[in-house]
């Protein structure tokens, strides 16, 4: 699970969601910390793009970090949004996906709930898909 949703990201994921991400190019960098991406978000999203830049990619841990540093997503209340996803074995086969996000804010601005409800909804669709994706062809990775 982590090749596919972390390591192979940018070619996978808009294959599986094009109505989602349409796109990712790397503007610089290697894929490792450091790295800068330009997402382009498919006909059926709210956005058009976002850099994100990759602030950690630990492997052996399965652990990935990066930040969502430009884009109309941020709009005019977020400076940056930061994201740590851990990836780990589940005791009854498969994986659990851990995502712990924090918001910097510019100025004083009141997060809704259903902000945060709504992004954690699409990144466990994007998960699942992934998953699917996977499952119907366990020769893949």
């Amino acid at each position: 699970m982590f090749k596919a949703a972390v390591l192979d990201a940018d070619n996978l994921i808009p294959k599986v969601l094009p109505q989602a991400i349409k796109s990712v190019e790397v503007l610089e960098g290697d894929g490792g910390p450091g790295t800068v991406k330009l997402i382009t978000f498919g006909e059926g999203s709210q956005y058009k793009t976002m850099k994100q830049k990759v602030e950690a990619l630990d492997k052996e841990n399965f652990t990935y970090c990066y930040s969502i540093i430009e884009g109309d997503m941020l709009g005019t209340t977020f400076e940056k949004i930061s994201n740590e996803v851990k990836i780990t074995a589940s005791p009854e086969g498969g994986s659990v996906c851990k995502n712990t996000s924090k918001y910097f804010t510019i100025g004083e601005v009141e997060i809704t709930e259903e902000k945060i409800k709504a992004g954690k909804e699409k990144a466990s669709e994007m998960f699942k898909a992934i998953e699917a994706h996977l499952l119907a062809n366990p020769d893949a990775y």
